[in-house]
């Protein structure tokens, strides 16, 4: 029973073996001889001049992030409804289901506050 999972296993170690193998290489054999330019900040190739631009709110990450998972969500209705009349009852349910969850999870953010840019 457990010889199926044997290549599955054997891939995984090749690969942690494989990823631990090249971190320490480079960790080993890597120059380490930092200075002023080599600290510096790289802006593509562009000197930096004066100082970094204000950073980001947190916010905005989590407004994108939330954006990001409620649109891929949306994206699943278009097979659904190319597939409705083949699903008939059942699909209805599961779809019903997932709106559901869906709407709670939306909702859970906008009481959390999520949406709102100022605080």
């Amino acid at each position: 029973m457990l010889t199926s999972y044997f290549p599955i296993a054997l891939y995984f170690l090749v690969a942690v073996v494989i990823g631990v193998g090249v971190l320490g290489a480079s960790r080993v054999m890597g120059p380490r001889k930092p200075n002023a330019a080599k600290l510096q900040t790289y802006e593509c190739g562009v000197t930096p001049e004066g100082e970094v631009g204000p950073r980001f709110s947190v916010k905005f990450y989590l407004v994108a992030m939330l954006f990001m998972i409620f649109d891929v969500e949306a994206v699943s209705f278009y097979p659904w409804a190319v597939l409705m009349h083949q699903l008939r009852l059942f699909g209805l349910l599961e779809m019903a289901l997932f709106v559901l969850v869906l709407g709670i999870g939306y909702a859970y953010v906008w009481k959390r506050g999520g949406f709102q840019w100022q605080e």
